[in-house]
Formats: C-alpha cells, sequence, structure tokens
C-alpha cells in the first residue's frame, strides 16, 4: 500500500531571472536560463517524498531530450515511479520568469502530460486505490484527473491549479479542494456564484457551497483559510510565517505537497495546514521549484510572528 500517490505532471521549468515582467508587446533582457525538474504533479511528490513520505506518482514523460531534466529530482526524493510512462513525442515544458521581487509568471507547454487521460490513470487503477490520499492538479486532462478521483478509496487532495472544468460529483469527493486567490475567482466566476473581494471567510463559504467536503484557500505572505466541513469551527486563519522572499516558484505545489504528506500521516486539516505553510514560506527563500523544498532534517520557519 502506497500512502500518497499523486497523479499528475511531469514537466521540465526553463527558468530565467528579470528585473520585471515585460509587459504586452515589451522585451526585457534575462540573466541567463536554466533547466530544472518541475511540473506540478512531480513537485508536489517530491515535497511529500522528500519529508519523509511513501509517495508514488501516476505520469508521463516524452523521448525528447527534456525528459532526462524532468526526472532526477524525483528518482533522488524516493518517488515510486512504476506508473510513469514514456510516451511519444515532448516532455512538458514550463516556461518561468521570476522578478526581482521574487514573484514569477509562468507558462505551461502540456507535452506528454496530455497523455495522462481516464485510459492512462485506469492502467494504475489499483494503485490508486490503494493510497490513503491521493492528489491530483489542473495540468492534466481532466478526465485523467476526474477517473483518478472516481477510483480513490482514501482521501482526495484536489489542487485545481490551474482552474480547469470538473464535475461537480468529482469536486464533491474533494477533501480537500485547495485554491489560491486568484483561483478560487476563476472558480466561482465560471460557476456563476460571487465573488467577495478581500473577504476570505465569504470566499471560502461560497466555495464549500460548490460541493467539497473541505476547502483551503492559500493567501501566499498571509497564510491561508481553512474550512473543513467534518467541523462546526467555521473557518481557521492559519498565519504564514514571515520570510525573505527569493522566488515563489514551486510555493503552492510545496505546500499541497506537505498537505497531503501530514494528511496521510493522520493529521487533522488545520494542523497539516499550519505545517503546510511553514513548508511553502521555507520554499520561497530560495531559488526555483525541487531544489527549494525542505527535507525531513531541515528546520521550517516558525508561525510565531
Amino acid at each position: 500500500m502506497t500512502a500518497i500517490v499523486v497523479v499528475g505532471s511531469v514537466n521540465a521549468d526553463l527558468v530565467t531571472r528579470v528585473p520585471a515582467h515585460p509587459a504586452p508587446g515589451e522585451t526585457v533582457l534575462a540573466d541567463g536560463m536554466t533547466v530544472l525538474p518541475g511540473g506540478k504533479g512531480a513537485n508536489q511528490a517530491v515535497v511529500a517524498a522528500r519529508l519523509g513520505g511513501d509517495v508514488a506518482l501516476v505520469g508521463a514523460v516524452g523521448t525528447d531530450a527534456f525528459a532526462a531534466a524532468a526526472v532526477p529530482g524525483l528518482r533522488r526524493a524516493g518517488v515510486d515511479l512504476t506508473a510513469l510512462a514514456t510516451v511519444p513525442g515532448p516532455t512538458g515544458v514550463a516556461l518561468v520568469t521570476v522578478d526581482d521581487e521574487g514573484e514569477n509568471a509562468i507558462v505551461v507547454v502540456p507535452g506528454a502530460n496530455g497523455s495522462v487521460d481516464a485510459t492512462a490513470v485506469g492502467r494504475h487503477v489499483g494503485l490508486v486505490a490503494s493510497a490513503d490520499v491521493v492528489v491530483v492538479q489542473g495540468e492534466i486532462p481532466t478526465a485523467g484527473s476526474e477517473a483518478a478521483v472516481r477510483a480513490t478509496t482514501g482521501r482526495v487532495l484536489l489542487n485545481l491549479a490551474p482552474v480547469v472544468p470538473v464535475l461537480r460529483e468529482v469536486l464533491a469527493l474533494a477533501d480537500p479542494l485547495v485554491v489560491n486567490a486568484g483561483e478560487a475567482w476563476r472558480l466561482l466566476s465560471d460557476a456563476g456564484r460571487p465573488v467577495p473581494e478581500g473577504e476570505p471567510f465569504a470566499v471560502v463559504d461560497e466555495l464549500r457551497d460548490l460541493g467539497p467536503r473541505s476547502v483551503v484557500l492559500t493567501l501566499g505572505g498571509a497564510g491561508a483559510v481553512v474550512l473543513d466541513g467534518a467541523s462546526d469551527a467555521g473557518p481557521v486563519v492559519v498565519p504564514a510565517p514571515v520570510v525573505k522572499v527569493v522566488d515563489t516558484t514551486g510555493a503552492g505545489d510545496a505546500f499541497v505537497g506537505a498537505l497531503a504528506w501530514r494528511l496521510a500521516q493522520g493529521d487533522g486539516l488545520v494542523d497539516a495546514v499550519r505545517t503546510a505553510v511553514r513548508v511553502g514560506a521555507y520554499s520561497v527563500t530560495t531559488a526555483g521549484a525541487q531544489p527549494s523544498f525542505p527535507t525531513a532534517d531541515d528546520e521550517l520557519p516558525s508561525l510565531s510572528r
């Protein structure tokens, strides 16, 4: 039995640093380029494994040179790659620019990730069904995510990043649904729901009304708001540690991977989020996604402010 199964994307990240992100029609000069392993699915699997979780990944890479760049971080972390397929064609690629404030802008070319559909997930239904926690995101076909959710007998962690259409019956199995503020706005807008500006408690209430069993709204340096459907406590604010931001790339994935790890260890949702915000904060203090993720031996920043 594998405690955590991540069904998701595997990319090579092409990362450049720029003084400021270009405006439409503007050209800026970058300070070199680095090719790093990435992809939301891979990042979340690496985080959970580096922290000590028993993790397997269902995904795909291509037959091009970028496949060799996308996989090493997973292997080093000890992620089970038995269900990682190699398909003809290009590997997924993310074009990442990071400005002097540490904020990133990302364009993803799906490549092989587009093959992770319901048929591909169905080949590994036994693995998915065996997991305590199954993690899915928005960088693979919706049919693949939905197949993974339906095959889950444990807990579904649905990270709608990016926001893609999902059936309400699938959303109802999310425990939790994890989105950031921008994703929450898109999800509620697409559902024809009001988007309460600057009111995170009202936002999580609206998200909960879409059907998920619980909701986690991430707010970057402001932490997260948790609404656990199994509790009568109402929304709970979990503040984030104050750290010096170098690069926010992968911070959301660090949060989700750590959250999955703690949920698989039996933590309640709020306690799991308390660890996840610390891991997310740790990750922004170093450049890159996977290179910035902590191990079980690293000291995480304190929640005291």
